[in-house]
């Protein structure tokens, strides 16, 4: 555990490299404290600076995060955004209780607003149209992993517990539905990156140059109208998308060794 002033390779993306395996290793779990930072540049035989753009770098990768008057920790490790929105819905569109027993999410503002334009897009109206919208954070392990929104028309939401702020013991979408009368059925799910606004950096306790994940999904009604806009936004470093899906095996009239399908 030598850095090499040498190389071409920059000493504290060296560190980075070495306290990454090192927590990769396990010699620091998720919420684990790592030493102060004079404690660790003594060890590499560096100034304070240099580990301090260590930890600056692996904050940005989110790898560490640093609550201050308390010190620096391991985040922990990566949320898996399997398929997306699907599994909002759960198994047979039933609570998904294995989502709920991992992620905790705290309803942090419910009100009117104006609507963004893509949400305002999605919904088929002007840009700064009123909207009825609900803030929300996730945690898990007391650690901020998403921060987002719903948006619903104000003549399905007002004068129902949609428009208020009350925490429900079931998915949202199933909120609307009793509310409104009208039945999720189809949806589209679009992801972008981009920088983090102030608000979204200061919730999910992160630098601003921190990329981040954007979800937009747009749930449709039996009649192809938009019934909710929802917007879900997590640090991109932590956070990783798999999807596991079926692939078709080889039609059996199809020749194989016809030379032109060889080049596909």
């Amino acid at each position: 555990m030598t850095v090499n002033p040498g190389a071409a390779e920059a000493p504290h993306r060296q560190i980075a490299m070495m306290l990454r395996e090192r927590i990769r290793r396990g010699e620091w779990g998720p919420g684990e404290r790592l030493p102060a930072i004079p404690a660790i540049a003594l060890e590499y035989g560096v100034a304070k600076q240099t580990i301090q753009r260590t930890i600056d770098q692996l904050r940005v990768e989110g790898v560490l995060i640093t609550r201050p008057g308390s010190g620096t920790f391991v985040r922990g490790t990566k949320r898996r955004l399997n398929r997306l929105s699907r599994g909002r819905y759960g198994a047979q569109r039933g609570y998904h209780a294995d989502l709920a027993a991992r992620y905790r999410q705290h309803l942090l503002e419910v009100g009117h607003g104006p609507a963004p334009h893509d949400v305002a897009e999605a919904f088929g109206v002007a840009a700064g149209s009123t909207l009825v919208v609900r803030r929300h954070l996730v945690r898990t392990q007391d650690v901020p992993v998403e921060v987002g929104a719903a948006w619903l028309r104000p003549s399905d939401a007002d004068g129902t517990a949609l428009a208020r702020a009350e925490v429900f013991d079931r998915p949202l979408y199933q909120e609307v539905e009793e509310a409104t009368g009208r039945t999720y059925t189809t949806a589209t799910d679009q992801i972008t990156a981009r920088l983090p606004s102030r608000d979204e950096a200061e919730l999910l306790q992160i630098r601003p140059d921190t990329p981040v994940l954007v979800l937009m999904h747009v749930a449709f009604d039996q009649r192809g109208k938009a019934i909710e806009v929802s917007q879900a936004v997590w640090p991109g470093p932590v956070t990783q998308l798999t999807e596991k899906y079926q692939i078709a095996g080889e039609r059996p009239a199809v020749p194989t060794d016809d030379p032109d399908l060889a080049l596909g």
